[in-house]
């Protein structure tokens, strides 16, 4: 009986220290992972800039399958990246918006985080307005091989960056969202089908002024209002927006697309891009007077990457396929579908916060709406934007529901990942916005 009593006391011990080790894991391991892309509660300070990003013409087009490799013929509007920086001790996030119909590619994306890392920016959200009358990201090999558009928007970004970095000063921030009817969902057939109206404003505010530094504009919808037929450069109605808001209060206004994958604008509020540029920004300028303050201008600001691997719904090595898409686009871009999906569908999701009031969602596709619509009723934050094009593009993430009703947008080749990788990125959002808040530890996710 005493051998007996001195096993269990052994056994008892054994298991003790064990315990106590694995809690000492635990302990120290949520103190890192509450570490990770956050700083202390801090002053916040912020700046913005914006920088030319029109590219040469006389190359293929980005947009419409149907224009093929017909080059642009010249620039209707300007294009723009405009910057706006939030900084926390010495943790920065950068948050572009593109004037282009996709976030620049894989390569140029590691380019640019690296290139980053000097100048403190720890995240990075480059988010493509969608306009169709930007220039193809997904050849390197014009205007010249030796000097690509690609690596020169690279630097560009760097540099526009860096300068917003530089002009940093003390902000406060302030955020408001109201549902508008400026959109319409073009894919469902189904009566009241799902619409995210949701228009979200973000003010960066000079302490110092009381005057904006930039506007961060949430809205979505597909910037297709300017006909295929026109092969010339535009923003289309984000950048008019754009320019209107900053003329009427100052600071830079960064445009921010949606999960429109399924939505394109009401055109009863505005038939040409400067209409309804108008229109939105008269929107948001109504919108940002019911703007509040952040609850204490102490701010953390916290951030996670993720990255996905989905089987793609067809083989794009498949001979047949490879003909489609070049028959659909043009045979150049063929290899360019190759080196996305051969390793499969791999798209990238960045969930962000600010305090526990604002959050955003930032996924390398377009989202259909009701992704958007569901993640913000599950997340129950004050604001949740949920953001495309962000980061890469590995085109449509439609629901289960609007691939098995059919229409765009829901069938290959413009929706590759495999059926369910939209509910999928957006259950990991869920559980990542929870971790941020703290409810949540790395432990708690289930293997990708």
């Amino acid at each position: 009986m005493d051998i007996l009593f001195k096993l269990s006391r052994f056994g008892e011990v054994r298991y003790s220290q064990q315990l106590n080790r694995f809690f000492q894991f635990v302990f120290v391991f949520g103190i890192w992972v509450s570490f990770v892309g956050q700083m202390f509660a801090q002053p916040i300070r912020g700046g913005a800039s914006i920088i030319d990003i029109t590219p040469p013409i006389g190359y293929p087009m980005w947009g419409y399958a149907a224009r093929h490799d017909t080059p642009s013929t010249g620039v209707r509007d300007r294009l723009y990246a405009r910057i706006a920086i939030l900084e926390v001790g010495t943790s920065r996030v950068a948050i572009v918006g593109l004037d282009l119909g996709r976030a620049p590619m894989r390569d140029s994306m590691e380019r640019i985080r690296e290139q980053l890392k000097p100048v403190g920016v720890g995240c990075v959200l480059l988010v493509a307005s969608h306009t169709h009358h930007g220039p193809i990201l997904e050849l390197d090999s014009w205007p010249n091989r030796t000097t690509p558009y690609v690596r020169q928007l690279e630097k560009w970004l760097v540099q526009g960056i860096s300068e917003a970095a530089q002009k940093c000063e003390p902000i406060r921030i302030k955020f408001a969202g109201e549902n508008i009817p400026g959109n319409r969902n073009r894919q469902s057939k189904q009566q009241n089908p799902p619409v995210d109206q949701q228009l979200n404003v973000i003010v960066l505010e000079s302490i110092k002024t009381g005057k904006p530094v930039a506007h961060l504009v949430n809205f979505p919808a597909h910037p297709t209002m300017l006909p295929a037929k026109l092969n010339e450069f535009s923003p289309d109605f984000p950048g008019f927006m754009a320019k209107k808001v900053q003329d009427a209060s100052g600071g830079v206004c960064v445009y921010l697309q949606g999960a429109s994958g399924d939505l394109s604008v009401n055109p009863q509020r505005g038939r040409s891009p400067e209409e309804f540029g108008e229109f939105l920004a008269n929107e948001v300028l109504r919108v940002e007077k019911q703007a509040q303050p952040l609850r204490s201008e102490n701010v953390m600001l916290k951030w996670n990457r993720d990255e996905f691997r989905f089987r793609p719904r067809t083989s794009v090595t498949n001979p047949i396929f490879q003909l489609l898409v070049g028959r659909a686009f043009f045979p150049e871009l063929v290899g360019a579908f190759e080196r996305e999906y051969r390793e499969g569908v791999r798209p990238e999701m960045t969930t962000l916060l600010i305090n526990k009031q604002i959050g955003m969602v930032a996924v390398s596709g377009e989202l259909f709406s009701a992704h958007a619509i569901r993640l913000r009723e599950r997340a129950k934050i004050p604001m949740l934007m949920v953001l495309g094009c962000t980061n890469g593009y590995q085109q449509y993430f439609p629901t289960i529901e609007s691939v098995a009703e059919g229409g765009y947008g829901t069938e290959v080749p413009v929706a590759m990942a495999e059926v369910g990788a939209g509910e999928r990125m957006m259950d990991r959002a869920l559980m990542r916005i929870h971790q941020l808040l703290g409810r949540l530890s790395e432990l708690d996710f289930p293997e990708k």
